[in-house]
């Protein structure tokens, strides 16, 4: 039987983390949670997700460093990053360097996950992870 696809979050706003953590694994879905970049860097995680939902302003590292990290280290997760802070540049930015959606805040976690079926229908059969 094939396992689930695993979403991860990493938000520091916790109720934003939380309420995507919850909703996710509502709609069935492996889902972890990290309130930084680096604790999602530092966990087992960052090579067997199949999409990454991240957010853009965060301490320590920002979501386009944290996306920066992964391709770096060779880690080709699709990405969305949401922010509370839209602008074009950041929208233009984001596209251009490969992330897959930018979502301004308040988004709905019922967007998020038409965007996250959207993603996983687009990896190819051999390509995805769970």
């Amino acid at each position: 039987m094939a396992k689930k696809p695993v979403i991860a979050i990493v938000d520091d706003d916790e109720s934003v983390r939380e309420g995507a953590l919850d909703y996710f694994k509502a709609m069935g879905f492996d889902t972890v949670a990290y309130p930084s970049a680096l604790d999602f860097l530092n966990s087992s995680h960052p090579h067997s997700v199949s999409c990454l939902i991240a957010d853009v302003q965060m301490p320590g590292m920002t979501g386009f460093e944290l996306r920066d990290r992964l391709v770096g280290s060779g880690n080709t997760i699709p990405i969305i990053l949401i922010t509370a802070y839209p602008t074009e540049e950041d929208r233009s930015r984001a596209l251009a360097a490969g992330v897959v959606r930018y979502v301004a805040k308040p988004c709905s976690f019922k967007d998020l996950l038409v965007s996250v079926r959207s993603i996983l229908e687009n990896i190819p059969a051999n390509e995805r992870k769970s």
